[in-house]
């Protein structure tokens, strides 16, 4: 789900104060957020195709010590050890795809009180937005 005009402001202000407290933190999280995305992505591909290639060739072939396919279980457990990897390397909010895609609504999307109401709880803002949702 994209983020809120307001809620994208409020991340901006937070980056922007991040660079401004620690540049030298701020430069080195940059730098891995950018190639730390390729490389699980082409990791979990090839984690899956052996993975494949292991559960079936081990149902093909004639390799089972004590009745039990080994081959076929390294197979799987390969295979899951690649889905595990693509749901902790799932790419972040921040990613290029997701800032651009988040930031335009269409002509009636920005409806929006005038000024959020601090004082609520968060779950009454909560149902507010909600509210707001199905009525547009």
């Amino acid at each position: 789900m994209p983020l809120s005009e307001h809620e994208q402001r409020m991340l901006d202000e937070i980056e922007s104060a991040l660079y401004a407290d620690d540049p030298k933190f701020a430069s080195s999280v940059r730098k891995t957020g950018a190639t730390g995305a390729r490389r699980p992505a082409a990791l979990v591909v090839l984690l899956g195709i052996v993975g494949v290639a292991l559960l079936v060739g081990g149902l093909a072939l004639d390799f089972k010590p004590g009745g039990f396919p080994v081959l076929s279980l390294v197979g799987f457990l390969v295979m899951f050890a690649a889905g595990v990897l693509a749901l902790r390397a799932a790419p972040s909010k921040k990613s290029p795809a997701a800032k651009s895609g988040g930031g335009s609504r269409g002509a009636g999307g920005g409806r929006t009180s005038a000024k959020p109401a601090s004082g609520q709880s968060y779950s009454a803002r909560m149902e507010d937005r909600f509210r707001r949702r199905f009525e547009q």
